[in-house]
């Protein structure tokens, strides 16, 4: 997609999503970054529903560490790869005590250094909390980027590459939550709803309706 193309692109999602936030719910820098990581190959409504429990339960990593993993498995155990998120969960609270005293910290290394904490986890976590200018590229994205032809990519390294070049400055730390939440409910996997979205125009995929 051409440069002018892609910031008219970015402008209409701002202008139907005016302020986007991720829709898992979490109260701390923390919560989310837990929510995060139990969200791989979820939803976040279901994470949602486990996680009230949860952070009611645990809501800080030394409560965490207390609950233990059999219990933290059982409060998550409708998600799917529970057990081996729950002791993901437990590591990397262990880390973040002895490491950052029990904070989440603003670097993607040190991020990265988490148990279960891959480099979309981190960007989410730097861009959300942070604010920092990242992009996380999950199927979502990727798809969206593909099939617009926005920022295409054979893998979400070439993606993400491709959208930090594409994407207007202006726009850029709301970016990821713009396009997730389009390819969520407009650009979807199944079936799109390619009459009521606001980039149809834009969009050069060859087998889009209307």
């Amino acid at each position: 997609m051409k440069p002018e193309a892609a910031r008219e692109f970015f402008r209409r999602l701002a202008e139907r999503t005016p302020e986007p936030r991720t829709e898992l719910e979490y109260g701390s820098p923390y919560q989310l970054l837990v929510a995060v990581v139990l969200s791989a190959q979820a939803t976040d409504k279901s994470v949602n529903v486990a996680t009230h429990r949860l952070f009611a339960l645990a809501p800080t990593p030394q409560a965490m560490v207390a609950l233990g993993e059999e219990q933290l498995a059982e409060c998550v155990k409708t998600i799917g790869l529970y057990r081996a998120k729950a002791k993901n969960v437990i590591a990397l609270s262990h880390l973040l005590i002895e490491r950052h005293k029990g904070e989440v910290p603003p670097d993607r290394a040190a991020l990265e250094a988490l148990p279960g904490v891959g480099r979309k986890t981190a960007n989410v976590v730097l861009n959300t909390i942070f604010r920092q200018p990242v992009m996380a590229v999950d199927t979502h994205v990727f798809r969206v980027a593909n099939r617009t032809g926005l920022a295409p990519g054979k893998n979400v390294g070439e993606v993400e590459d491709a959208l930090m070049k594409i994407i207007p400055a202006e726009y850029l730390l709301d970016a990821h939550h713009w396009l997730i939440l389009h390819g969520r409910y407009r650009c979807t996997a199944k079936k799109t709803h390619c009459a009521a979205c606001c980039v149809y125009d834009l969009c050069s995929w060859s087998e889009k309706t209307g």
